[in-house]
């Protein structure tokens, strides 16, 4: 195990489970690096009492205003309820801005491209400003977004942060023009985003918050949000640190097949290397509050003799500062290789890795079956689905397992046998597509 303390903030911690013995010839090395965050004492915590030991954070709550909202009418007031909520849950000096978005990007408080501090006169503020949004007009999520980089650009402050709702598809606004909004905001701050009722886009929504590394979902009822939105703004409040990577260095003839977050979610990071040296990347991961993280590193290594082994990968934690320095958290998880002649010794499968292999299969296999099921492939989907199933008890994802029992029949869960649904809620479809890449720990 790896840590490094900070003075007055978290404690990293590197941990790397495998197994690091291959056979003669074996050229495949799989390990799960876990990083854990403890001890940086505002976790959660709101109010005037932690704002001078906090680390200075800024917000953006984007709140979709589109005519979709007025229907029911008692959505759009749901939609300012649970925005007053999440502005009564700052802590006390958080920067802060509200956006009411359309078609365009509109400043509800405090206006003027700027954001305000959060105590207990602008709080009140905001929630005045806030009970004149109404609904009208179409849907452009990009222009929400740019107009949130914007206002966060103008706070000088460590970790920046939005919360995006939505209620239906992005309609107002080219595909590209959404992508080309994501690909400037990325890595300027992150952002969680949330669907409310059944008329939104799944792949829209998770695909905001995977591109910003933050956290998607489905809202199915408005009456929901208030607790949604107090919950999501708890947890940024808790985040201590920004903009931290995992470093991977690898040596000379040694290839990165993947690198992917397996959990608390399945995140693909694999392509969002940013090179850091000789042989050497960046992942981004985000911030960080007191947490846990787990992450699948496969890396090809030049095949070698019995008996030789070599370091396969050296993994680190670095913070990117605004001065465009590094900083180092301390000492590196070591990834090894080994060969060995001992056959239980090389197929013996670490159990951290193969549980992980499992729910990065699971993910897929839900997302290739709703996928399949839409498209009327009545055989693909219930195979896809019933793999699924059995991933599912296989791993004790029991929260998984649930979701799945509300869109298919099932038969056996072991062997996976299963039968679709004849009728499904869209809200219960859309609550399995939108959590399937969520993942249970292992038991280490």
């Amino acid at each position: 195990m790896a840590n490094f303390a900070k003075p007055d903030g978290p404690r990293f911690a590197v941990d790397v489970y495998q197994n690091e013995y291959l056979p003669e010839g074996g050229r495949e090395v799989n390990a799960i690096v876990t990083v854990t965050s403890t001890g940086g004492g505002t976790v959660g915590a709101t109010g005037a009492g932690n704002a001078a030991t906090a680390p200075a954070a800024a917000v953006v709550l984007m709140v979709d205003a589109s005519g979709s909202m007025d229907y029911p009418p008692t959505k759009m007031r749901n939609a300012r309820d649970a925005t007053a909520a999440a502005i009564d849950a700052l802590r006390d000096g958080t920067r802060f801005a509200v956006v009411a978005g359309t078609h365009v990007a509109k400043e509800v408080y405090p206006g003027g491209g700027r954001v305000a501090v959060a105590d207990g006169t602008t709080r009140e503020q905001a929630k005045h400003a806030l009970r004149g949004v109404g609904a009208g007009g179409g849907t452009a999520i990009g222009t929400w977004l740019r107009l949130a980089d914007t206002l966060l650009a103008g706070a000088d402050v460590s970790i920046r942060h939005g919360i995006l709702l939505t209620d239906g598809r992005n309609e107002h606004e080219d595909p590209a023009d959404l992508k080309a909004a994501l690909d400037a905001c990325a890595g300027r701050f992150t952002c969680d985003a949330r669907g409310v009722g059944t008329d939104w886009e799944v792949k829209e929504v998770t695909g905001i918050a995977s591109a910003l590394l933050g956290t998607a979902d489905i809202v199915a009822d408005p009456e929901d949000l208030a607790a949604d939105f107090t919950r999501m703004m708890e947890n940024v409040m808790g985040k201590e640190v920004a903009d931290v990577s995992l470093r991977v260095w690898t040596p000379d003839g040694t290839t990165i097949r993947f690198l992917k977050q397996v959990a608390p979610s399945v995140e693909e990071l694999t392509g969002r290397r940013t090179e850091a040296g000789p042989r050497t990347g960046d992942y981004p991961t985000g911030a960080w509050g007191d947490e846990s993280r787990d992450y699948h590193l496969c890396v090809e290594v030049p095949a070698a003799g019995i008996g030789q082994e070599m370091l396969a990968a050296r993994v680190s934690l670095v913070v990117l500062q605004g001065d465009g320095t590094v900083r180092n958290l301390g000492e590196q998880g070591l990834v090894r290789a080994v060969w060995t002649e001992d056959v239980e010794a090389s197929t013996s499968l670490n159990p951290q890795v193969a549980h992980y292999t499992g729910q990065a299969e699971l993910s897929r296999a839900i997302q290739q079956g709703l996928d399949l099921r839409k498209r009327g492939d009545i055989d693909g989907a219930t195979a896809r689905l019933g793999r699924a199933v059995q991933l599912a008890r296989e791993s004790g994802n029991a929260d998984t397992a649930k979701l799945l029992a509300k869109v298919v029949d099932v038969v056996d869960a072991a062997t996976g046998t299963v039968r679709l649904k004849a009728k499904v809620a869209e809200a219960d479809e859309m609550t399995l597509e939108t959590r399937s890449t969520k993942t249970v720990r292992v038991t280490k």
